[in-house]
């Protein structure tokens, strides 16, 4: 395993910088083990609602990342976030694209440099799962 740590600037969308981080460094797989700073747009896909067209969370203003969490392969990001707004109130779910960064994100991943990580469709969930093979 080899951690990295990237920091992300203002305008930045979390879920494309990861997944661009994940190619340029050429990895096979990897985990986002945590994430802070603030984001001024989080949209958030939440539990149960798997259509996107069922449109997402979307929050606007000085939002803090409380969490982030996920693995990233080829296929895309799979993350998690929670999320407080200006009074406290916290909202979670999947990132989805346009979670952009208000000052800064600061985010630990590792590699794994001995696995594969594929996303494939899973036909006892109907979505695309996470799939693990040696490198």
């Amino acid at each position: 395993m080899h951690a990295m740590t990237l920091r992300l600037s203002p305008g930045d969308d979390v879920r494309a910088a990861l997944d661009h981080a994940f190619h340029a460094h050429g990895l096979s797989a990897a985990f986002v083990l945590q994430g802070i700073g603030s984001l001024s747009v989080a949209r958030i896909r939440y539990a149960g609602r798997d259509d996107a067209a069922e449109l997402h969370g979307e929050l606007h203003g000085d939002l803090e990342i409380l969490t982030l969490a996920g693995s990233l392969s080829a296929q895309g990001p799979h993350l998690h976030i929670s999320v407080s707004d200006v009074d406290g109130r916290v909202f979670g779910g999947h990132v989805t694209p346009g979670c952009i960064v208000r000052t800064t994100a600061e985010i630990l991943a590792a590699s794994l440099p001995d696995v594969r990580y594929t996303r494939e469709h899973d036909p006892a969930t109907g979505f695309a799962e996470l799939v693990i093979r040696p490198a």
